[in-house]
């Protein structure tokens, strides 16, 4: 498993920045190949990102089992299960106001099942830069 933590600050008031950072769909315009497709949101709700070139592919489903938006000076904070069969692991979105607007935290575990330790430094090397600049678009 490769485990990464990713913050950025924001001038974007927490809220705003918690709505860009949960509309699941728009993740699969920064993720090449990868389109978003969710039923519902807060706890129980589910959201699958689908990866594909031509027929190749899978799915990476997954269920939000935290779910507790910003309130006023409150953080907010939601928790993802990967429940797929080709990705193992959770991510943790936390959104923290701030003076300044708020601060994002995206820490996140995950594995591509059935092979051990042998892709841990690749996954996390491209996870860490795929997701930054995931999270910079969206808060932009």
């Amino acid at each position: 498993m490769t485990h990464f933590t990713i913050e950025r600050s924001t001038a974007l008031p927490a809220a705003v920045a918690w709505g860009r950072l949960t509309d699941w769909e728009r993740h699969g315009e920064a993720v090449p190949f990868t389109t978003v497709t969710r039923s519902g949101e807060g706890v129980g709700s589910t959201f699958t990102a689908r990866t594909a070139l031509g027929p190749l592919g899978f799915d990476d489903p997954m269920e939000i089992v935290r779910w507790y938006p910003p309130d006023g000076a409150t953080a907010g904070h939601c928790r993802v299960e990967k429940r797929g069969s080709v990705i193992a692991g959770w991510a943790e979105l936390t959104v923290i106001p701030t003076s300044e607007g708020s601060l994002v935290r995206w820490e996140e575990t995950a594995s591509i099942r059935g092979t051990g330790k042998i892709l841990n430094l690749p996954t996390a090397l491209v996870s860490r830069r795929l997701f930054g600049r995931l999270i910079d678009r969206l808060l932009n």
